[in-house]
């Protein structure tokens, strides 16, 4: 049904350009399709979730007898969130099929080897977005998308579908408030430690995303603090930092620092990705030992902002060269994403499709009326559900909060 259903609105968006250049067409069937598809992926996943939570923490405790492969993981390791990676599956096909946008990379091969071979922290700029779906896709590619992490701000957990599955793939939710965030930060990252499977932990320290106003008013807290002016960054947020460090030593082999940026100076957004807008996102990916981050709690912190600096200056030889230095990898889209929305597209909504020409068939305007006001409700839902990912709808965070000492 699903696919039947994308097939109609990317003809819808080519036949809007053509007669009219309606383009909107597109993007509306798109949200309502996706409203359809989320929901029952939902009510799917939900208890599966709960209980690959479940199984996750016996993978924790394994059996004296039982044997261990390379770095401590089990020889034949816990599924943790069977369920979590199907639900992200969803997202990155829209990403990967659907728009068809390339990602590339700017790394070394000898880090291309290591990717998903290790245990990492991840810090990703935090400018766009549709940030996290780029950062989606490189952990389906390399076979960590159901063991990534990410420190979060605690209202998604209230967003539907997104928020409520995130909670079962333990992601760490924070107020971003450092006084009240510290023993829940603490305790999620402790529960990382043995994570069972090769795992990437997600950190956006610049704490929310880029804006001229949020821009202002961190670098005024950045000259008070004797600290350099970024161009294209915010101050980072030194405490989630290193926190995550002292926590997950021992665990975490490496830092991955990631600079991302589109080509041709475009700003993508989800909608665009619904309405299928094909955008090239580049990647500058820098490997650094975890040995190499000092111990010290201000020590490690100077790292941070050097590294801030130093991911500065690639935004501006990006901005310069159309590029990031390094050789460029493009590693290829796997199958598992559109053979898993083809699935589960023809076992949930083709009943859906069968109950909607029941509905038409049966000629009563009231149940005509009520299933189409259900249909706008989800739509609308869904919207709302996207404007948490628009800049600017983003909160204030950052604007004021700035000024405050950490």
């Amino acid at each position: 049904m699903r696919g039947f259903c994308s097939c109609l609105s990317g003809f819808l968006f080519h036949f809007g350009r053509v007669f009219g250049g309606v383009e909107r067409i597109a993007g509306e069937v798109g949200v309502l399709f996706v409203a359809a598809s989320c929901s029952c992926l939902y009510l799917r996943s939900s208890g599966c979730s709960f209980l690959g939570r479940l199984s996750s923490a016996r993978g924790r405790a394994p059996a004296p007898e039982q044997r261990h492969g390379p770095a401590g993981l089990p020889e034949d390791p816990v599924r943790a969130a069977p369920a979590g990676r199907l639900c992200l599956r969803e997202l990155v096909m829209l990403l990967e099929w659907w728009s068809c946008t390339e990602c590339t990379l700017f790394t070394d091969q000898a880090t291309v080897e290591r990717f998903g071979k290790e245990h990492a922290v991840i810090i990703l700029n935090h400018n766009f977005e549709i940030d996290f779906l780029c950062g989606w896709t490189m952990c389906e590619r390399f076979g960590v998308l159901g063991s990534s992490k990410v420190l979060a701000k605690k209202e998604l957990l209230y967003v539907p579908l997104i928020g409520w599955t995130w909670y079962f793939l333990e992601i760490v939710f924070c107020k971003r408030k450092w006084e009240e965030d510290r023993d829940t930060v603490v305790e999620g990252l402790r529960r990382l430690s043995d994570y069972p499977e090769y795992m990437w932990f997600l950190l956006y320290c610049e704490g929310t995303r880029f804006t001229e106003t949020k821009h202002r008013v961190s670098m005024e807290v950045a000259a008070a603090k004797g600290l350099p002016v970024l161009k294209y960054h915010l101050l980072p947020r030194t405490k989630g930092f290193t926190t995550a460090v002292k926590c997950l030593r021992g665990t975490v082999a490496a830092v991955y620092d990631v600079t991302l940026n589109f080509r041709g100076n475009k700003n993508p957004s989800l909608l665009g990705i619904l309405y299928g807008k094909k955008y090239e996102a580049d990647m500058c990916v820098r490997r650094f030992p975890l040995e190499d981050i000092p111990l010290d709690e201000k020590e490690a912190a100077q790292w941070l902002h050097k590294l801030y600096q130093e991911k500065d200056a690639l935004q501006e030889i990006y901005n310069q060269k159309g590029m990031f230095p390094g050789e460029q990898f493009k590693p290829a889209r796997r199958p598992w994403t559109l053979l898993n929305f083809l699935s589960w597209a023809t076992i949930l909504l083709s009943p859906l499709f069968s109950f909607v020409l029941g509905v038409f068939a049966s000629g009563s305007p009231l149940l005509i009326l009520t299933f189409l006001g259900f249909v706008g409700a989800a739509s609308f839902g869904v919207r709302r559900l996207i404007g948490v990912t628009e800049i600017e709808k983003g909160s204030s965070y950052g604007n004021q909060e700035f000024k405050k000492k950490e």
